[in-house]
């Protein structure tokens, strides 16, 4: 099993560098690191000042532990104190253009006791969008795109996924979500190996045809300093989540994780004021009252 998503989770990397690659122009730079343990590495790729993508980061990892951190095991309390090992790929792409949307992208695969007779595993993963400024037709496009990915796994996965989006990227000190949602899914491991890892792989390898239209529409949209001003304050947001509530991010410094790896998410450049809130009816305003609330928008 290890060897075969091993193999995915590193080619569906080459894969969104490629494609990122050809939008933007520029190519990512590659940092191969060892984890401090001697246990696994992996493959950080980061885009900088790029045309279109400020700042983005593409990274493979695959590393190994004697005892499961305290985020993996806090719903699986019997698993606590295990082995395990923790393969994956995640990104978060931040483009140039307040107009363009921040999206984040991440599949893995998790096994806990794997040098035990009877090792537990399981798949997780899921992508969503951030925007600044709320177009229909680009939330629709993503929602469309993450229904198809899906779509082979029951009439019912992509609506339990897009839920569990939703109420897992929200902000509650804030009650605010951080974006227009797409899927989230974690300790998938039935009906079996082959159905759970397909599932993973449909949605790894449909972030590129859900994200690249959206980019190419909104990359050379003018845009004025106000336009800007709002995008970092609304970064700062992102910012507050990965670093107070984003499981994957408790999960790499909890297991002595690379750090620059880590917080390869973080944006560039980000503002916050306070007590800031837009003019009603301005665009900004619709962001907060139109789009960042959970809805369904295939109906």
């Amino acid at each position: 099993m290890r060897d075969q998503v091993v193999q995915y989770l590193k080619s569906l990397q080459d894969a969104i560098c490629d494609g990122l690659s050809q939008l933007d122009g520029s190519n990512f730079v590659e940092d191969a690191w060892t984890h401090h343990s001697g246990q696994g590495g992996g493959r950080t790729r980061v885009l900088a000042d790029g045309n279109v993508i400020e700042k983005g980061g593409v990274l493979f990892s695959h590393i190994m532990g004697d005892k499961m951190p305290a985020s993996a095991s806090a719903k699986r309390p019997e698993l606590a104190g295990k082995s395990f090992e923790a393969m994956g790929v995640s990104l978060v792409i931040h483009p140039r253009n307040p107009f363009a949307p921040t999206s984040h992208m991440n599949v893995r695969f998790f096994v806990a006791g794997a040098d035990t007779d009877a090792p537990v595993w399981w798949f997780g993963g899921g992508f969503d969008l951030t925007p600044y400024y709320g177009f229909e037709e680009d939330a629709r496009h993503w929602h469309q795109t993450a229904y198809s990915a899906c779509e082979p796994f029951g009439e019912r996965t992509y609506r339990d996924y897009k839920t569990w989006c939703d109420e897992y990227f929200h902000l509650p000190h804030r009650q605010e979500q951080r974006g227009i949602g797409g899927l989230f899914f974690d300790d998938v491991n039935t009906p079996g190996f082959d159905a759970c890892f397909g599932l993973m792989r449909n949605v790894g390898d449909h972030y590129l045809p859900a994200i690249l239209p959206i980019l190419e529409r909104r990359k050379d949209t003018p845009y004025e300093q106000a336009h800007r001003d709002w995008q970092l304050l609304r970064r700062g947001r992102y910012v507050e989540f990965n670093l107070v509530f984003d499981r994957g991010t408790l999960f790499g410094l909890q297991s002595g994780g690379r750090t620059e790896s880590i917080l390869v998410s973080m944006p560039p450049m980000v503002a916050w004021a306070y007590r800031a809130e837009p003019k009603p009816g301005t665009p900004e305003a619709e962001l907060l009252s139109r789009y960042l609330v959970p809805q369904d928008w295939l109906s």
